[in-house]
């Protein structure tokens, strides 16, 4: 039996999210990012927004240009994660293969748990309701023969959707006088390329496959193969070892100079990355120091270190990382960790052993964030598990830059 896969996007999901938790919004154009005087982009917008002109990725200032009547609301990443977590409850209850793309989206396949065609988009009309009625939130959904062709179908009718793309043939005729950056694999520059050689839509591009064949490689190749309607990629289940790294950035709304400061935000950061990395049981074998200067140009840092999570080890390193950075206006810095690897796939260490090695670190952990707070006049041990939410650690950090001369 050919393959079944379904993908579910949900619909404008963190602005849904907020709507359904405040109805006062309904109806608005509700822009989920920064705030219109911050330095900052848009993460999502409601649908009223979008007739603005807003989209995601838009810088605030030009989101509030287009929409000066708009809501704009600060992203509330730990709800939107728990409620991922009750969408993924829903998915995986018709998938054998559950593959995430974001929060709010993923690929399915349904092969082996529908049979059969008819009982697929059975199973995609029950996730669109359950979404619905367990959680109030709408989302398009495609049943296809390919990853291509469901992502294509999800689109088709959004927002609120539902499409079949059954086999190629039907994908083919629907997107074949449409332009290239229909097909998923064909971003701006390379839309741009096509055009200069005068390849505008998917039929172009099948009939001048040689020459983009030559032109791209294997891209080329890869191009041709979506525009005839050929896509054997599997449904790929996520695994959190397969993440490159785990990291925690900060923009600064003022440029700071001061690299003792930076050097405290760090230590936040550092925490940060730790109680991510904990929460998926990984650990890594090195550290990563990111900055933006005020002029944008960015550079990274990184060394090697033994297997840890540790957030006084973060934290150290990153800082012997900072000391080898010019000083200078800094408008963003980033920590993280990389070579992840699980419990069962480092090599033990001495405190494998020495448990009180960890013990000793968290000990400094403390003491260090105790000194922090000393420093700016705040509480972190009543408040640690409020602070690392991600508004309220910007906030955080932000009420630090602008205090950081007040003794």
């Amino acid at each position: 039996m050919n393959q079944i896969i379904i993908h579910v996007d949900m619909d404008a999901f963190y602005a849904s999210v907020e709507i359904r938790d405040n109805p006062e919004l309904r109806g608005k154009p509700l822009i989920i990012g920064s705030l219109p005087q911050e330095r900052g982009v848009v993460a999502t917008c409601s649908y009223e927004a979008r007739k603005y002109g807003v989209h995601s990725a838009m810088n605030i200032k030009e989101a509030y240009r287009l929409c000066p009547m708009g809501i704009f609301m600060h992203p509330n990443f730990e709800k939107y994660r728990a409620v991922s977590d009750q969408l993924h409850t829903i998915w995986n209850a018709y998938a054998a293969a559950s593959e995430y793309i974001a929060l709010d989206e993923a690929y399915l396949d349904v092969t082996e748990t529908a049979g059969n065609w008819e009982r697929a988009c059975e199973f995609a009309r029950r996730i669109k309701q359950r979404a619905l009625d367990e959680l109030g939130l709408t989302c398009s959904v495609g049943v296809a023969y390919s990853k291509t062709a469901a992502k294509t179908a999800s689109e088709e009718k959004k927002p609120d959707g539902y499409f079949e793309i059954p086999d190629v043939e039907t994908f083919v005729n629907l997107i074949v006088d449409r332009d290239v950056r229909v097909l998923y694999t064909v971003g701006e520059k390379t839309a741009e390329k096509l055009n200069r050689m005068g390849i505008k839509t998917v039929r172009d591009i099948q009939e001048h496959s040689y020459e983009i064949i030559r032109s791209f490689g294997k891209q080329g190749q890869w191009m041709t193969q979506l525009a005839a309607g050929i896509d054997d990629r599997k449904v790929s289940p996520y695994k959190p070892e397969d993440a490159k790294s785990i990291s925690r950035e900060i923009t600064f709304q003022e440029d700071v100079e001061d690299n003792s400061f930076i050097a405290d935000v760090l230590l936040l950061l550092a925490i940060s990355v730790e109680r991510r990395a904990a929460r998926v049981n990984l650990y890594g074998e090195g550290v990563t120091l990111k900055v933006t200067f005020s002029d944008m140009k960015n550079i990274t840092r990184s060394r090697l270190i033994p297997s840890s999570r540790s957030a006084i080890v973060i934290y150290e390193e990153a800082v012997r990382l900072l000391e080898q950075v010019p000083q200078k206006a800094v408008r963003l810095v980033g920590v993280g960790i990389y070579h992840l690897t699980g419990e069962y796939g480092r090599q033990l260490r001495f405190d494998d052993f020495m448990p009180e090695v960890k013990q000793q670190q968290d000990e400094k952990t403390r003491q260090a964030l105790e000194r922090l707070g000393q420093r700016y006049g705040l509480d972190f041990a009543g408040n640690l598990d409020k602070v690392f939410h991600g508004e309220t650690l910007y906030r955080t950090i932000e009420y630090m830059r602008r205090h950081r001369f007040v003794q």
